[in-house]
């Protein structure tokens, strides 16, 4: 007579879906109860919601692939710590959709970049790394100051974000595209790199 663990190996099919239940079950252990801890769904202590121009490039961020080479998490290691600042909590990430911390480190971690360098350093930055760090194998991105933002969907995209939770008024949808208009996407780009991680520095 053939064993129960006989039976499942023979079966490919059952097999499957009892790899499926198991997994599922396991993932469900570990991800349902983040959802009712506060300090993965409240945001810290004077989190903002991007400003219109720092969502424009956050977008820009996004499509120009920098998360390929750089994430956005500090690990709560001294190693981390002592060259990146602060690790990274989850209730800074609370309005972020997607967030963006990654696991690729071909460039340094950008989660507490904001406020580290001046506008005019990353604008060199951006135009020719390798003018601020000679080593840098990062491309440059000469075209972000010559393309002018318009802002015609930035409110669309604010009315998404505020679908996700997070606290756009009326008012600062209203507003938002007379704030990005005429901004070019090195300036939106810069705005987004100065914020990241002064949340948290600056509540402690």
């Amino acid at each position: 007579m053939n064993s129960l663990h006989d039976v499942i190996e023979r079966n490919l099919g059952l097999m499957i879906v009892l790899i499926v239940l198991v997994v599922s079950v396991g993932g469900l252990v570990e991800i349902v109860p983040l959802f009712y801890q506060k300090s993965t769904t409240q945001p810290v202590a004077g989190l903002k919601p991007y400003t219109p121009l720092q969502l424009e490039g956050r977008d820009i961020y996004i499509r120009e692939g920098c998360y390929n080479c750089h994430s956005q998490m500090i690990r709560p290691f001294r190693a981390e710590t002592e060259r990146y600042g602060h690790y990274s909590v989850a209730g800074e990430f609370v309005y972020d959709h997607p967030f963006q911390w990654g696991s690729k480190r071909t460039g340094p971690d950008l989660a507490r970049v904001g406020g580290r360098y001046s506008d005019e350093w990353h604008r060199v930055h951006l135009r020719n790394p390798r003018d601020v760090v000679p080593e840098s194998d990062m491309p440059d991105y000469d075209d972000l100051h010559k393309n002018v933002l318009d802002g015609n969907d930035i409110q669309a995209k604010m009315r998404a974000m505020r679908t996700l939770g997070v606290p756009y008024t009326d008012a600062d949808i209203a507003n938002a595209k007379q704030d990005v208009a005429g901004k070019t996407e090195e300036d939106a780009l810069i705005a987004y790199l100065q914020d990241l991680g002064t949340d948290l520095k600056n509540t402690r």
